[in-house]
């Protein structure tokens, strides 16, 4: 029988810190959303991120997370997540470009991840875009007191699937604190997962994290065993919050 990790819930003086850690999260995106315009490179937008985190007395939490090489993740167009930063991969208009961002702040993860239009998209990039978003706002309504991981599950993928898209199965949203990865795991579908069942407690806190794909919800990893694309190619969008849960319902901490 499948063992479950219990969540570790989070004090008010934790979730204080945390929320402090969503509000330079939230920063760096702000940079990101002014800077990303066609002829930026992605390393270009990795080092203004690292600027952002460093004024604020943050650190990047992904760099070196497992070896990996970057500070942020920047997945252009058919790349779904962990797409790497660099100085030859440059933004051409009509991509789309998901950007990943997490730092430690005092001990602790603040995870967030935003998908930006480059210049003027395509109809079918602006949709799944505001379909993917829409599902993270969904999914968020469900983190309430009382009700099970499940729930939030179910209103992602029939949002999603009402729209005509696909839900991502092999990359979920998760519980988070002083760890990138805690307990519970987060689905963006319904599965008989054993934490699917999880009643949500106040001091909850994870990263609800919807990834959608145009054409299937089948992936694949390139060659630098880093960056996921969908496996025929089509279109990927990403969007993440971290959000706590409290008595008077789901707070979003990486806001400004």
């Amino acid at each position: 029988m499948q063992q479950r990790k219990m969540p570790i819930l989070k004090s008010p003086r934790e979730i204080q810190i945390m929320r402090e850690a969503g509000r330079i999260v939230a920063r760096v995106h702000a940079a990101m959303r002014e800077a990303v315009r066609p002829g930026i490179s992605t390393w270009e937008l990795d080092q203004i991120a690292v600027e952002v985190m460093q004024k604020y007395n943050a650190t990047s939490a992904f760099l070196g997370y497992r070896g990996y090489p970057a500070h942020i993740c920047t997945s252009i167009n058919e790349e779904l997540v962990h797409g790497i930063p660099s100085k030859e991969r440059v933004l051409r208009a009509g991509d789309i470009i998901s950007i990943d961002v997490g730092v430690r702040y005092r001990g602790f993860i603040g995870d967030s991840a935003w998908t930006y239009a480059v210049g003027e998209v395509s109809q079918e990039a602006q949709q799944l875009m505001a379909v993917t978003e829409a599902c993270l706002y969904a999914g968020i309504e469900q983190a309430r007191v009382g009700n099970r991981i499940v729930d939030i599950s179910r209103s992602i993928q029939w949002y999603v699937e009402e729209h005509g898209f696909h839900v991502v199965r092999e990359y979920t949203g998760h519980g988070v604190g002083r760890q990138m990865h805690e307990p519970p795991q987060v689905l963006n579908y319904v599965s008989n997962d054993v934490d699917g069942n999880y009643v949500i407690q106040p001091g909850l806190v994870i990263a609800i994290e919807p990834m959608v794909q145009q054409g299937t919800w089948q992936t694949r990893t390139l060659s630098d065993n880093w960056t996921v694309v969908s496996a025929d190619g089509s279109l990927a969008a990403h969007y993440e919050h971290t959000v706590a849960i409290t008595h008077n319902g789901p707070e979003i901490l990486t806001l400004p």
